[in-house]
């Protein structure tokens, strides 16, 4: 891996997928880009994957990162939920894999060691660490879906020397 790396972190959901991107340059992390992908909430399961991949599509042809960082995938306690995500995860990966990206995955404890450095951090803390990481106190404040891509992306730039031992499907 270079120098200078464009990284896409994506938290994938049916109703919204949160997209983070961000360039670690050196041992420097700076925000590049930040949104949320929202289907409109009564359009059929198809549906909303389609626009899921169209706008992800997008957007990787306007920023061209050359890494993916995306959450495993979680058990539910609802069944249903689990697999309707796992469809949204599938589209995303699908999106950056034909994009030539390199895909790699973490554990929610995984993404919140790296950005806040524990483990159980609670979703507060860990927008708090990403907006400080990413020199954004001065900001809007972020949606959580995107603040909870930018630290999936965070947690690729820290990982970045050894991260191929968690590349997707290894």
């Amino acid at each position: 891996m270079s120098e200078r790396e464009i990284i896409i972190g994506i938290d994938p959901g049916s109703r919204h997928t949160g997209i983070g991107i961000i360039l670690k340059e050196s041992n420097r992390l700076k925000y590049i880009y930040s949104a949320v992908i929202s289907p409109a909430p009564k359009a059929s399961l198809d549906t909303k994957l389609e626009f899921i991949f169209m706008e992800l599509n997008r957007i990787l042809e306007e920023f061209k990162p050359q890494t993916a960082s995306i959450e495993k995938i979680f058990h539910s306690v609802n069944p249903r939920s689990s697999l309707i995500l796992g469809h949204a995860r599938g589209v995303a990966m699908l999106a950056a894999k034909l994009r030539g990206l390199e895909i790699f995955e973490y554990s929610p404890n995984e993404i919140k060691s790296a950005v806040v450095g524990a483990g159980k951090a609670d979703k507060h803390q860990v927008q708090a660490m990403v907006r400080v990481l990413l020199n954004l106190q001065g900001e809007t404040a972020l949606k959580e879906d995107e603040s909870d891509a930018l630290a999936m992306a965070i947690t690729q730039a820290h990982h970045t020397d050894y991260s191929r031992c968690y590349k997707a499907g290894s």
